[in-house]
């Protein structure tokens, strides 16, 4: 009997930053893979810093080639994190890469993520935008996991997701508890649907963590370096967001943001296509996603066709205020 292949598709998240191992990362995805089957081949194609951009045309070629029969694709973080974020493109390539892999008969694993804002502890009208962003990324996968039968996880909420001590000094990328936990609970899923036949994860840390001293250090170094690279690009539009942010709170209007992300990825939804074996474009559109009640989750619903009143909103929204 052949070994099971695991193919990891992502970001920093997937690659196991936070999670160090001699001199590289371990992460989620490879605490996972010995608790699949027997025998596994193992392939990590994550890359820090990846959207779903690069997901598309670098990691999706690279998966498809080695034919997995369990594939993870946990993106969008970065998208969120650039002024060049826009809903409606972050939709398409998500269900392309989606509808590629579970073609081939792949189980696919995803997840929602917390809001880069919210972890970082940023002040309200800077929170805010990327927390709407993040939402409507997590809205999109939520739909389009239920389309393709994905194995997901919701990682937005709840004490475990909230554990100072399940995340790294840059308070982005869990430390190896915090991946450990990510393993545990994707094995949980999988178990319940047949899929996972070894012992789970251990949740206990195989490495005593980092002491302060070498958290500042991290954070002087490197970490200084992702901050600098990320305002570069997003932070003059990040004050504009924030600017418009406070206008709206201010007029008391501050629900339209909302409305008009919400609006965005309906319309995001309602443009993919149809795919033979998914639920297909016509179905997809009348998929209504309430995340009001999911810790943590979108808190909107998605339908797919926004009212006349906001679709000028929408176009606003996918370009960069949602």
């Amino acid at each position: 009997m052949r070994a099971v292949r695991f193919v990891a598709l992502g970001d920093s998240l997937t690659q196991g930053v936070g999670d160090p191992v001699g001199t590289g990362w371990r992460g989620w995805a490879a605490l996972l893979a010995p608790s699949l089957a027997g025998d596994v081949e193992f392939t990590n194609l994550a890359v820090s810093g990846a959207q779903t951009r690069d997901v598309g045309e670098r990691q999706l070629p690279a998966a498809l080639a080695l034919r997995p029969d369990v594939a993870c694709v946990v993106i969008g973080v970065n998208d969120t994190l650039r002024h060049t974020f826009d809903i409606r493109t972050v939709a398409a390539r998500l269900d392309e890469a989606y509808a590629a892999l579970t073609r081939q008969g792949a189980t696919l694993l995803t997840a929602c993520l917390p809001d880069p804002g919210a972890m970082l502890g940023l002040p309200g009208a800077l929170a805010r935008p990327l927390a709407r962003r993040q939402r409507a990324v997590n809205t999109v996968v939520h739909t389009l996991s239920e389309r393709y039968g994905a194995v997901h996880l919701h990682a937005t909420g709840g004490t475990w997701i909230m554990d100072r001590a399940l995340w790294s000094a840059d308070r982005l990328h869990p430390s190896e508890r915090g991946h450990r936990q990510l393993a545990a609970h994707f094995h949980a899923l999988l178990a319940e649907t047949g899929r996972a036949s070894g012992q789970p994860p251990s949740p206990e840390p195989e490495f005593p963590p980092p002491t302060r001293t070498a958290s500042l250090l991290w954070l002087a170094t490197a970490g200084t370096g992702w901050v600098v690279r990320r305002c570069k690009d997003l932070l003059p539009q990040l004050l504009r967001l924030a600017a418009d942010e406070m206008r709206h709170q201010a007029r008391g209007t501050g629900a339209r943001l909302d409305q008009s992300a919400s609006a965005a990825v309906s319309a995001a939804l309602a443009a993919l296509p149809e795919r033979t074996g998914a639920a297909g474009g016509a179905q997809l559109r009348r998929i209504v996603v309430n995340r009001a009640a999911t810790p943590g989750g979108a808190g909107h619903r998605a339908e797919a066709e926004a009212p006349a009143s906001h679709r000028e909103d929408a176009e606003v929204a996918a370009n960069g205020v949602g």
